[in-house]
């Protein structure tokens, strides 16, 4: 099973609460599944063993092969090579539902939705209980506006007793639920993030951006500090705190984060709006 991870790259990121939950970030919310599908294969003798790669027929192999190299591409961001990769795994096999669930995430990046929908379908049709399909979907879904659907493959996806990884799809669940104008929900889910990677610097962050726009700032002040005051510290964590600060008249805070952004982030577009007093930009 392999995640595109956005902690390594976080200090990097721009746009972090966008590019977090957008497909090409370094990282970002969405899910690329590898791994085979298990199962048990009943032998003559009646006795059970479960399916493992070496059970594969030759053209299961040259599907895995060919969908490795397509994942890996899409990875860095080689979106056209990704595809004509993955057309060569569909065309060895097309019984991989990891296969379709690429397919989808390509067709996403390339803003193709019907056939990015297509292919989450076909997923799920092969693999119906794939938490991290049903997160993939979920989000393409509130990305067009349809938060009901949206919603309801969220809430499936982490009804899953066995999914890892919980945090992500509470966080995006939260992010569509503040889109969909619903407050108290948002809060919620992304509490539940954070209650279950409190670590995680999107998680905090995309929680204390949330509390301040509900007008909580005195929370989210609280919650953006844990990232300033710690080695995830970039320029966005570092404005939000300053805004928040300021708001919640913290001076001292406000002056070693405002110093921060200076000696750490000087060519930044915040320290920009900092110079320039654009607290409400």
């Amino acid at each position: 099973m392999i995640y595109f991870k956005f902690r390594a790259a976080w200090s990097q990121t721009r746009g972090v609460l966008s590019r977090a939950l957008s497909l090409a970030a370094a990282g970002g919310t969405l899910v690329v599944l590898m791994g085979g599908l298990t199962g048990c294969a009943v032998p003559a003798g009646g006795s059970r063993d479960m399916l493992t790669a070496a059970d594969d027929s030759d053209a299961r192999k040259r599907a895995r092969i060919h969908l490795e190299l397509a994942v890996t591409y899409f990875s860095e961001g080689k979106t056209t090579i990704a595809l004509d990769a993955l057309k060569q795994s569909l065309s060895s096999d097309s019984g991989l539902f990891e296969a379709h669930n690429l397919r989808g995430l390509i067709y996403m990046r390339l803003n193709e939705p019907a056939l990015a929908e297509e292919g989450f379908k076909k997923a799920l049709s092969l693999q119906p209980n794939a938490s991290s399909v049903q997160h993939n979907y979920a989000w393409m879904l509130c990305q067009q506006g349809r938060m009901a659907d949206a919603s309801a493959q969220f809430s499936a996806a982490l009804a899953n007793p066995n999914y890892d990884a919980r945090a992500k799809t509470m966080m995006a669940h939260g992010v569509c639920q503040a889109k969909a104008g619903e407050a108290a929900a948002a809060r919620t889910s992304l509490l539940g993030a954070y209650q279950l990677e409190p670590g995680n610097p999107v998680v905090v962050y995309t929680l204390a951006s949330q509390l301040s726009k509900q007008g909580d700032s005195r929370s989210a002040l609280a919650y953006i500090a844990r990232i300033n005051e710690s080695q995830w510290a970039n320029p966005e964590t570092l404005w939000l705190g300053i805004k928040l600060a300021r708001s919640n008249s913290e001076g001292l805070r406000m002056a070693q984060w405002s110093s921060a952004l200076r000696a750490r982030f000087a060519g930044s577009r915040e320290l920009g709006l900092l110079e320039r007093g654009a607290f409400d930009e």
